[in-house]
């Protein structure tokens, strides 16, 4: 096994991406403000293997209040994904989270991406929503929730500012994004294809600045 982190899962939900962790060996503190979700994730490590729950740590909070629950430089890994469209002036809680981090820490964002919100819309055949898009920020997420996306040039220079300049960037769901959650998965080698297309197009230019979500990698100086 390779090196054990101390990862934080800031708006872990139901705790999927923290089990994994865990499951792989990781320290994991998750911090959920929804109490709903935090007695999911808290059902679903009552069913994992002792080792597995003694590696896993769960906390009711807000991600803007990191400091009241933990001392600067606490972990190594700093997971904030698909929780800043949630918050109207983000860059607080970034800053707050990059204190979270010992040096070299990584900070991992994943977020919708501002610069490719008529992309949904317009290859949908709504072309008045995707008109409407190009000078936005805001959007009606899948749950009907009026919320907010991130441009990638902005969060580079918070991220600078706040001694996590940016280490690499990709984009998330490039060719999938209208793709409904109950949609019927393909057999083993289209789902294999489409893994691969998704994963090469994350990484290239000019596919990955039009992916419905960016996935951002910050490292602290």
């Amino acid at each position: 096994m390779g090196q054990r982190l101390r990862v934080l899962d800031v708006g872990m939900g139901q705790g999927t991406q923290a089990l994994r962790l865990a499951r792989a060996g990781h320290s994991v503190t998750g911090l959920e403000s929804d109490a709903e979700m935090l007695a999911s994730a808290r059902a679903s490590l009552a069913g994992e293997p002792e080792g597995i729950r003694e590696r896993v740590r769960l906390i009711e909070g807000d991600g803007r209040d990191t400091g009241v629950h933990f001392l600067p430089g606490s972990f190594d890994v700093v997971l904030c994904h698909g929780v800043l469209m949630y918050v109207s002036e983000p860059d607080p809680l970034l800053a707050g989270l990059a204190r979270m981090l010992a040096p070299g820490g990584l900070l991992s964002l994943l977020v919708r991406n501002a610069d490719a919100l008529a992309m949904r819309p317009g290859t949908a055949g709504d072309f008045a929503t995707a008109l409407a898009s190009f000078d936005t920020d805001a959007y009606t997420n899948r749950l009907g929730l009026e919320v907010r996306a991130d441009r990638l040039e902005v969060l580079r220079a918070t991220l600078a500012g706040i001694a996590a300049p940016l280490h690499a960037w990709y984009g998330v769901r490039v060719f999938t994004d209208n793709v409904g959650n109950e949609a019927e998965l393909p057999g083993p080698e289209e789902l294999a294809r489409v893994f691969a297309a998704e994963d090469r197009a994350g990484r290239t230019d000019p596919y990955r600045g039009v992916a419905a979500l960016l996935h951002l990698c910050g490292v602290r100086g």
